[in-house]
């Protein structure tokens, strides 16, 4: 595909978890679903609001993939303030749906892919060994930087 993708994407899974409420990891992949940004919140928060930081600084033209939960009108505007196109699905509620490029969306599927080599390579990280976020956190770093050493060593 040609197009030059940014993907926003969302994981809760109880296996982040040190209590019973757990851990969501929210992250911004690029095309090859490689991580750029990551944001933590705790298991009972809602997705939208780590979304300011995580779409700061878009590159005009880019696609911003993300599943229903972004459908908020704040996070489309932030999107499409920096000159980027949102390809966010409507939530069943809203009253006027919005639309969306269904072919270029089929490509979240690398978010999702991340997340599962994030939980299949490092198991510190799906059993969530960390006690402190800030220490959760730097291994998802660490785990990250080894995603993209195997990736750039595997295309040479």
């Amino acid at each position: 595909m040609n197009h030059k993708q940014k993907h926003l994407g969302i994981q809760n899974d109880s296996s982040f978890s040190r209590n019973a409420l757990g851990t969501k990891i929210h992250a911004l992949t690029n095309q090859d679903g490689l991580p750029i940004r990551f944001e933590l919140t705790p298991g009972q928060a809602h997705d939208a609001p780590p979304c300011k930081r995580l779409l700061d600084a878009l590159q005009p033209g880019v696609s911003v993939l993300a599943d229903k939960a972004y459908d908020a009108d704040w996070i489309r505007e932030v999107i499409w303030e920096q000159g980027a196109i949102d390809v966010i699905p409507s939530k069943a509620n809203r009253k006027l749906p919005k639309e969306f490029n269904a072919e270029i969306y089929k490509e979240r599927n690398k978010i999702e892919r991340f997340f599962g080599r994030l939980k299949a390579s490092f198991r510190r990280i799906a059993t969530r060994y960390e006690k402190t976020s800030q220490n959760f956190l730097a291994m998802i770093k660490l785990a990250s930087v080894r995603l993209w050493v195997e990736f750039y060593e595997s295309a040479a």
